[in-house]
């Protein structure tokens, strides 16, 4: 038996756990901010890109793309 939560419950639980990381990150002082930062949404890309494989949706592997050189740009050249 597989178990898959719904994708509203999905997106509202990684809304919370986002802005809740977010939230912790901006405690520290730089450079870790912006490298904790810059890793979590790497971390958001890669994951969004592996779901958006196993249910082949191009749109959802796009913007994991997108979300990881994001994250990357952010973590090392945006202070």
């Amino acid at each position: 038996m597989k178990f898959e939560l719904p994708r509203p419950v999905l997106s509202i639980l990684g809304l919370l756990i986002g802005f809740g990381l977010y939230a912790l990150a901006n405690r520290l002082a730089e450079p870790w901010q912006s490298l904790l930062i810059g890793a979590l949404f790497a971390l958001l890309g890669a994951g969004a890109w592996v779901y958006g494989r196993s249910g082949s949706e191009r749109w959802i592997q796009a913007l994991g793309a997108l979300l990881f050189v994001y994250g990357l740009i952010r973590a090392f050249w945006l202070r």
